[in-house]
């Protein structure tokens, strides 16, 4: 039996007095709806999935289609009062849809506010299956060149610009930023493809996502300005050279470093005397092996039209005379998920840049700067790949019963570095 949430209004309201709102409110709503192309502000439409009472779903399209700056979050589980009920926070909301200013303008950098207890919580518990699975045993090297247990290795003063590889699909980055919030109460900022930040992609009606929640957790833009505002405020900045080359990288491809030609960073790292932290990151071969990549599916009819399409539609954000990494491919690659191994990350020796200021005037001095860090992230990956087969906890299987017999929650061993 279907009942009218408005059922009882009639015994409330007077009859003559409820049909005169609901003209008013009629001719309100026909005002508005002829107005709706004219508004040029940002607007941020929020959805229900199981709204008894209104269509939100159905408006929120109608909305997205009228406004000419608008989009929606459609939140499936939720009722009518979705503000009001649990897992739903408008501040989260706000923030991880860059809706977030102390301006006029939307700055990445200045308009940042890090995430709450709570969104950490509910941020990493999207991704806790994996947490668990790869389990990541961070790894960082002294200034006497010991490599020991841990991120004691790694500056706790900005600024520090960390690069390194990237895993297939970024695998490492969620481990990686847990890890420095936890043990050293450090935001990472890290430094993303700004498709992730463009409205091009946006459906008419999508749930708060993944890239969402990067947003939330620090992400920004990469670009050069970017970089500068960041290590001018003594932050901790995450960059992967190889971008989306190297995170969509083909069969054959892991742990190659799939850097550009010329040094991008180093030059700016030592305007602002930042220290450079080189890392290596290891593990993706155990998640999952890649079955097809992109040269697979180019070869597979109608697939490869998707494929040219999301990669035509992508932001450039380098040149061919850039080599290789300049050939950036959008694709989900296809993955054969293994019995999970472990993820591993070792930070190479700081590389202080501070009183270099011969490298903003030298090239070649700037060149060799930067090959070394390359370098220095192959010795790490090398390092890793060699000294995890002497990891007795290396699988899952060892390591679920490792914390059955000690605590769900105790930090599980490694190899002696």
């Amino acid at each position: 039996m279907i009942t009218c949430p408005f059922q009882g209004l009639a015994d409330i309201i007077p009859k003559d007095t409820l049909l005169w709102k609901l003209k008013l409110l009629k001719s309100a709503a026909a005002y508005a709806n002829s107005r709706l192309h004219s508004v040029k502000a940002e607007v941020l439409v929020l959805s229900s999935g199981k709204d008894q009472m209104l269509p939100s779903g159905d408006e929120s399209q109608r909305l997205k289609s009228s406004l000419k700056n608008c989009i929606v979050r459609h939140f499936k589980e939720n009722g009518h009062t979705i503000l009001l009920e649990d897992g739903v926070n408008l501040l989260t909301i706000i923030k991880g849809t860059s809706k977030y200013r102390r301006s006029r303008r939307l700055d990445f950098v200045s308009n940042y506010v890090p995430p709450s207890m709570s969104e950490f919580e509910r941020g990493f518990e999207k991704i806790g299956l994996l947490q668990t699975a790869s389990s990541a045993a961070m790894f960082s090297t002294l200034d006497d060149g010991n490599i020991v247990r841990g991120l004691g290795g790694v500056p706790n003063e900005g600024p520090v610009l960390l690069v390194g590889y990237h895993m297939l699909l970024g695998l490492e980055l969620s481990s990686l930023v847990e890890a420095f919030l936890r043990e050293k109460n450090i935001m990472v900022r890290g430094m993303a493809h700004p498709m992730v930040f463009t409205g091009g992609r946006e459906l008419s009606s999508t749930e708060f996502s993944i890239t969402d929640w990067m947003k939330v957790m620090g992400a920004v833009p990469v670009t050069a300005s970017n970089i500068y505002k960041l290590l001018s405020t003594n932050s901790h900045v995450l960059l992967y050279p190889g971008g989306v080359r190297e995170a969509f990288h083909y069969k054959g491809e892991e742990y190659k470093l799939l850097w550009p030609k010329q040094q991008e960073f180093v030059r700016m790292a030592a305007r602002f005397g930042a220290t450079i932290v080189p890392f290596g990151a290891v593990g993706e071969d155990d998640i999952a092996e890649l079955v097809l990549d992109y040269n697979d599916l180019m070869k597979i009819p109608v697939v490869n039209g998707y494929v040219r399409d999301a990669t035509s539609k992508s932001i450039k954000i380098r040149d061919e005379n850039q080599g290789e990494v300049a050939n950036q491919a959008f694709y989900i690659p296809g993955l054969l998920p293994k019995v999970p191994g472990r993820f591993y990350f070792l930070f190479g020796k700081p590389i202080e840049t501070k009183g270099k200021g011969e490298i903003l005037e030298d090239r070649e001095k700037a060149n060799q700067l930067y090959l070394h860090v390359k370098s220095e992230v192959e010795s790490c990956l090398a390092y890793l790949l060699k000294k995890r087969e002497d990891d007795p906890y290396r699988s899952i299987i060892d390591r679920t019963v490792y914390r059955a017999l000690r605590s769900p929650s105790n930090e599980v061993p490694a190899f002696d570095p």
